[in-house]
């Protein structure tokens, strides 16, 4: 298979997986406001996140077996499947009449895309030499930030003009047709392709993950990473609401241009990393980090638009400079056979953390304000700038992936 091929078969994958996810999750709630929902049952929509952060529990179960591409691919034309199928019969329920089982059958989607999403990231890790994954990742980000686009702007507007069935029947077909492109994957048993593996995996292997060399250092990195920039990003809405923008400007600001932009920086840091590498990458992208957020101390609460655009820009391209690098490196540390469980288990850091990080900046942001904020997630920043030589500090032992004899 071509790299082209490759990337595209992601791309498709990636973006079937946010679409619908990006729809529930940002617009049902605007929507269910829009028809008097009261904010409790508003938010039980936040249950749709368990399956993504709890997916590390059944990854070895992906990965059972795994001795082929083609494993993968039925897992993911699987759960594709029952995804697309648990979104066309919401499309036959009233949120009004059925809204507690119609929250059952969302979470139940989201359960089958998690998984999907675990066989995509082992079977990305499976087909992409080394060299090709930093455009790999690049395209997976893209993906996400795509299908956020199109899910929480696209699909606003139709279900405006269309109502609720019709925008269900529009997903389920999306998802669908988002299968094509895996339809035509050629199972190729490339040497350079698919390793060894092992018959099957254990349950244990869970843990065992953290035993293996220099995974406490880049467990701390998926920690710390994200940490100059998160909070001013899950506070950017209250941040533009505070300085007198409306609903209609802050869903331009932040979910169209945000958005674009940070589809934008998906594309450009897969071309920068390719050419740079990971070590020199993690730097140069922490170090942008705390370029976005030393941007919000200069403009404060006195910013124009302009510079409220630049700001929003730069804070979303760091976003996605930070997923490319992050996906990346994430890939190098896994065993053969065990690809999507390792994966997803970094990967699951990184939401938790992001969790983490909304609360605490939140509080901070509450009893301190916005400058501060903008302070602290400087500082933050710079601390994980000076951190990444230490934990990130491009050892051969360390740049390279896991060899099958060091596998526990």
């Amino acid at each position: 298979m071509t790299p082209i091929k490759k990337y595209s078969t992601l791309f498709s994958l990636y973006i079937a997986q946010s679409v619908p996810m990006s729809f529930f999750s940002t617009v049902l709630p605007i929507i269910m406001r829009m028809e008097h929902f009261s904010l409790t049952n508003i938010a039980l929509l936040q249950l749709m996140k368990l399956p993504w952060i709890l997916k590390f529990f059944w990854a070895p179960f992906v990965d059972k077996h795994s001795s082929s591409h083609l494993h993968y691919k039925k897992w993911i034309i699987g759960s594709e499947l029952m995804y697309a199928v648990t979104i066309f019969v919401l499309a036959f329920f009233n949120l009004h009449f059925n809204f507690h089982l119609m929250v059952i059958l969302m979470v139940l989607a989201i359960a089958f895309s998690a998984t999907q999403d675990i066989a995509s990231d082992a079977l990305a890790i499976r087909m992409l030499k080394k060299e090709e994954r930093a455009y790999g990742n690049s395209m997976q980000s893209f993906g996400n930030f795509g299908g956020t686009l199109l899910g929480s702007g696209v699909l606003l507007l139709l279900y405006a003009v269309t109502g609720w069935s019709w925008v269900m029947i529009a997903l389920g077909g999306f998802v669908l047709i988002a299968l094509i492109p895996l339809s035509l994957f050629v199972n190729k048993r490339n040497a350079a392709e698919i390793a060894p593996v092992q018959a099957g995996i254990k349950y244990s292997d869970l843990f065992r993950f953290f035993k293996l060399p220099g995974i406490g250092k880049q467990t701390l990195l998926l920690v710390v990473y994200y940490g100059g920039i998160l909070g001013i990003l899950s506070l950017l809405k209250p941040y533009l609401v505070d300085l007198g923008y409306g609903l209609k400007e802050i869903a331009f600001m932040v979910g169209v241009f945000g958005t674009a932009c940070g589809a934008a920086g998906a594309l450009l840091g897969g071309f920068i990393l390719k050419r740079i590498g990971n070590r020199r990458g993690l730097r140069l992208f922490a170090m942008f980090n705390v370029v976005a957020a030393a941007f919000f101390i200069l403009i404060g609460h006195n910013a124009s638009i302009y510079l409220l655009y630049v700001g929003i820009a730069l804070l979303w391209i760091a976003y996605a400079l930070s997923s490319v690098v992050i996906y990346t490196i994430s890939m190098e540390k896994v065993r053969s056979g065990k690809e999507g469980t390792d994966y997803t288990l970094q990967i699951v850091i990184t939401h938790l953390m992001g969790i983490v990080f909304a609360i605490v900046f939140g509080k901070v942001t509450d009893l301190l304000g916005f400058s501060s904020l903008f302070y602290v997630e400087t500082a933050i920043g710079l601390v994980v700038f000076g951190a990444v030589f230490f934990l990130y500090n491009g050892t051969q032992k360390q740049l390279e992936p896991f060899h099958l004899k060091k596998e526990i």
